[in-house]
Parts: structure tokens; sequence; C-alpha cells
């Protein structure tokens, strides 16, 4: 199920064609993202692939998976980055963003004091020639991608 005014429910429909950073790994309930507009590489969105808007509405079997994923791209994202810890984030909030989904952040060791915790979201905010680009993306979801395999 899907819904037309949703970003990741077109993501979604567009599933055989999509750029590794669109479809990092991925299994029936599903799909990881490489955040865009972010200045942070590896930040992550596991997003359901049908259209969930709360996180009671997920089912039992998307729920069991939940953690499971949660736990395996944090892992991941030390594994690969060095990251200090991970961040794990739901709002679901912005427009056109309504559809479940959970930032998984990779906090650098060097992070500063005014982006740790819910300042994080600052690194979304920042000037586009700061943002990982859509190639550096696709590297790190490949790297992320052979490490979960």
């Amino acid at each position: 199920m899907t819904n037309s005014d949703c970003y990741t429910c077109g993501k979604e429909e567009e599933f055989d064609d999509l750029p590794p950073r669109e479809c990092v790994v991925h299994d029936q309930h599903w799909r990881v993202a490489h955040a865009f507009n972010t200045a942070v590489p590896g930040w992550l969105v596991l997003l359901p692939r049908r259209h969930v808007a709360a996180v009671h509405d997920l089912t039992d079997a998307e729920a069991s998976a939940l953690g499971m994923w949660q736990v395996r791209l944090s892992q991941a994202l030390r594994s690969i980055t060095g990251c200090t810890k991970t961040y794990v984030v739901q709002f679901a909030e912005a427009e056109g963003f309504a559809h479940v989904h959970f930032h998984i952040v990779p906090r650098m060791a060097d992070l500063r004091p005014e982006h740790r915790g819910p300042g994080v979201f600052e690194l979304l905010r920042r000037p586009e020639e700061e943002w990982v680009t859509p190639d550096r993306a696709d590297q790190v979801a490949r790297l992320l991608r052979a490490r979960l395999q």
C-alpha cells in the first residue's frame, strides 16, 4: 500500500531503479536509504516498505525486524565510519514525510557539542556545498551493503 503524496512511497514505486544510496539494503518489510541534504556521511534512514504513518501501526513482523535492523545498521556504521555511537530518532512530522522512518545517525567522537543529541538535525540544514554528494552517498551505501551481506 502506498500513498501518492508520500515521498517514501514514491521511491518504493521506483524500487527496481533506485541508486545504491536509495536502497542500501532491504528485506520484505524495510528499506534503508542514505539521507539526502545531510552533511554527515552514513546518515541512514530506515523505512517501512508499505505506507505506515505511526509506529503503533507496524505489524508484529515489521516490529520484530525493526530492532534487528537498528542494531545491525548501528554495528555496520561503527565498522565503516568509526563512530562512537549511533543516534536512532523517529518523528515523521515533516510535510511529505509523514511515513514512519527512523534516522540512524553515526555520532563521531569529534562532533561539536551543539550538534550532539537533537542538535544533530542542524546537520540537515547546512549549505548545499557541505552536503554529502550523491556519489559519496552511493560509495558509503556500497560499503554498508558489503558489510551487511
